[in-house]
């Protein structure tokens, strides 16, 4: 294999496509060979994204005149439902970082329930490894399948794992209140995502039924050995790209708030886009913005015996390409770091 790496995208017309576009481009090891969007198949991705332009860069064609043969890699930025049977029909020597949803959850039963469909290619989640880098570096190594997490997932997890696998907080008490940007909704056109509709104004979504709930309650159990639900509400903020997280957790008996800050502190030392506030400073979405960071912050509550948790990140970048780009990173064994060290844009 040659320096570079021969990569295909499908969905490039999307949010994450687009993204990914952006990031590759930078990347010393990145060939980009093949794009596909097939409502605008035939056009130039300079007449979709017009930022892009400058790039060389294929035109645009149909998923089913794709060549996969001739891929290394293919990032697939597809709605959710949709990567499973086309991801079945690549070769197996191809290796795919999915970003959808369709092979996060591990169990197929639990798939139907939240997706509302039995899962159309479950042989291959047994190849799926969960695309959380910081958790699983050494499996993704040897990935061929790559399910990239969800950004509020992402966002959640980063900042929950350690403390639950370190026992510091009682896992049956979790209250996580999310906030993301209109992006995180896709670019297909929805009445409710429209200007007049999201501007000016703030609304949770989803209460109770949001699909990324089950996919943190997975990685958590997993840490824990048993079953764990956690209290999840997302809200949609009128502004393009960013998340933010509040969570609100109750200590373990003789754990202490610093306890906590100290445990992710250690966990992320050696982590290059995972950091933790100074004490007294307030994770912000401005301060991560189209960068591959994730910022943690823990503040001790009025309440005694509760603390509160705050994690940021760009819900394009960490949240969905940018990690992606990070998986590919490892699982070819580049440095991790490279085509994502851009820094936040402020303001």
């Amino acid at each position: 294999m040659s320096d570079k790496l021969k990569i295909g995208i499908l969905g490039a017309s999307g949010y994450t496509g687009a993204d990914l576009i952006r990031l590759l481009s930078c990347h010393p090891h990145a060939d980009i060979q093949l794009l596909t969007a097939n409502a605008h198949a035939g056009k130039p991705l300079a007449s979709v994204y017009p930022h892009l332009g400058g790039l060389d860069l294929p035109d645009l064609l149909k998923a089913e005149d794709a060549d996969w043969a001739e891929l290394d890699v293919v990032f697939c930025g597809l709605p959710h439902g949709t990567s499973q049977e086309i991801i079945a029909k690549i070769p197996k020597l191809v290796v795919v970082i999915d970003l959808s949803a369709d092979f996060r959850l591990r169990d197929m039963d639990t798939y139907a329930q939240w997706y509302g469909h039995e899962h159309q290619a479950p042989e291959l989640q047994s190849d799926a490894v969960y695309g959380l880098t910081e958790f699983y570096r050494q499996e993704l190594k040897q990935a061929r399948l790559i399910a990239c997490p969800g950004c509020y997932p992402t966002a959640a997890l980063l900042l929950l794992l350690p403390l639950v696998k370190a026992g510091l907080i009682q896992s049956d008490d979790i209250v996580i209140d999310a906030k993301s940007g209109v992006t995180g909704a896709g670019r297909s056109v929805k009445e409710q995502n429209l200007f007049s509709e999201v501007a000016d104004g703030l609304h949770p979504y989803g209460i109770a039924s949001h699909r990324h709930a089950p996919e943190i309650e997975q990685e958590l159990s997993a840490a824990l050995g048993n079953e764990t639900i956690v209290s999840f509400t997302p809200h949609l903020i009128p502004m393009n790209r960013g998340e933010l997280l509040t969570t609100y957790v109750r200590l373990n008996k003789d754990v202490s708030v610093a306890d906590l800050r100290t445990q992710l502190q250690d966990r992320y030392e050696n982590e290059p886009f995972v950091r933790v506030v100074p004490d007294g400073m307030v994770p912000a979405t401005r301060h991560v913005r189209g960068s591959n960071y994730c910022l943690l912050g823990v503040y001790e509550d009025r309440v005694p015996g509760r603390a509160i948790l705050v994690s940021t990140l760009d819900n394009l970048v960490k949240g969905s390409s940018g990690q992606a780009v990070q998986n590919m990173n490892v699982r070819f064994g580049f440095d991790e770091t490279l085509g994502l060290t851009q820094a936040p844009m402020f303001p």
